[in-house]
């Protein structure tokens, strides 16, 4: 299934796509996309509905972050070894965790706002994994079970704040704005195995990123594994897993990051595309 939140931002409804391609109602049966609507549970009752039996919606709505009410915004860093290579960083043994402020999550299409004083905010295409069922501890062999299922995310940097302002990576990474999230979870039946999808990222209509989640470091089952040894996860909870090389701070000779008008196009197989332009924060 591709479950979907539309409307202003703030007051989104919860929807689904349908086998065309066209987007139904889901208010009168989930409150929203969120907590135990994204357990197996919920799922196959959104499941057992018959799509013809709900409200197509009309005209063109906003497509809002595709979670509601995310209770952990957690990123993986440095999780393809040729990103770790164009960022001159080592190969990490374990995976290196920093958290993103659940403020920063926006929309699929909404625009991108640069901070004030920014000169190196760049881009990231990375595969966010949505956590269904509370995960504690658990295997590698179970992880992948406790996935409601999956989105695509940008998770927007500002590599000034990340690495020169001393501390966490979280600095340049929970800007606002800074988490384009959907356009719609594809649950995890319908995705398959998470490691075979290709993923993409252009700016101004040229291509910057390209690259598989085949060549991850640290797959998804590894990293909820680990996750779940550190912090319980819950229901809602959402893991931003790496980008593959191709960002604009590891461009040579010089690195080219975002300006004021651009426009960036992303998608991940399977799991749909988004759109965004770059603006200056008020």
């Amino acid at each position: 299934m591709k479950l979907v939140r539309y409307g202003a931002s703030g007051a989104e409804a919860p929807g689904l796509i349908d086998a065309d391609g066209v987007l139904r109602d889901l208010s009168g049966h989930v409150a929203d996309i969120s907590g135990e609507a994204l357990s197996d549970a919920g799922l196959e009752k959104i499941r057992a509905l018959d799509p013809a039996t709900l409200e197509v919606v009309a005209g063109s709505p906003r497509i809002g972050p595709c979670v509601g009410n995310i209770g952990k915004f957690i990123c993986i860093g440095l999780n393809y070894s040729d990103h770790a290579a164009e960022s001159g960083l080592p190969v990490p043994k374990h995976p290196v965790v920093f958290m993103k402020a659940t403020s920063a999550v926006v929309g699929p299409n909404d625009d991108v706002y640069m901070p004030r004083g920014s000169t190196h905010t760049d881009w990231e295409v990375e595969l966010g994994v949505v956590i269904g069922t509370k995960a504690k501890y658990v295997s590698e062999a179970d992880a992948l079970n406790h996935v409601a299922g999956y989105c695509v995310i940008n998770d927007v940097s500002e590599r000034h704040f990340q690495i020169n302002l001393s501390g966490n990576w979280t600095k340049g990474k929970s800007c606002d704005t800074f988490g384009p999230t959907g356009p719609w979870l594809v649950t995890r039946d319908e995705v398959g195995d998470p490691q075979k999808l290709s993923m993409w990222l252009d700016v101004n209509g040229k291509r910057m990123q390209t690259g598989t989640t085949e060549t991850m470091i640290f797959t998804v089952a590894q990293i909820i594994s680990h996750l779940s040894g550190l912090m319980t996860l819950h229901p809602g909870d959402v893991i931003s897993t790496g980008t593959p090389p191709g960002v604009g701070m590891g461009i040579k000779p010089e690195p080219v990051y975002l300006k004021l008008g651009d426009k960036i196009a992303l998608g991940i197989e399977k799991l749909g595309e988004q759109a965004q332009d770059v603006k200056e924060d008020a």
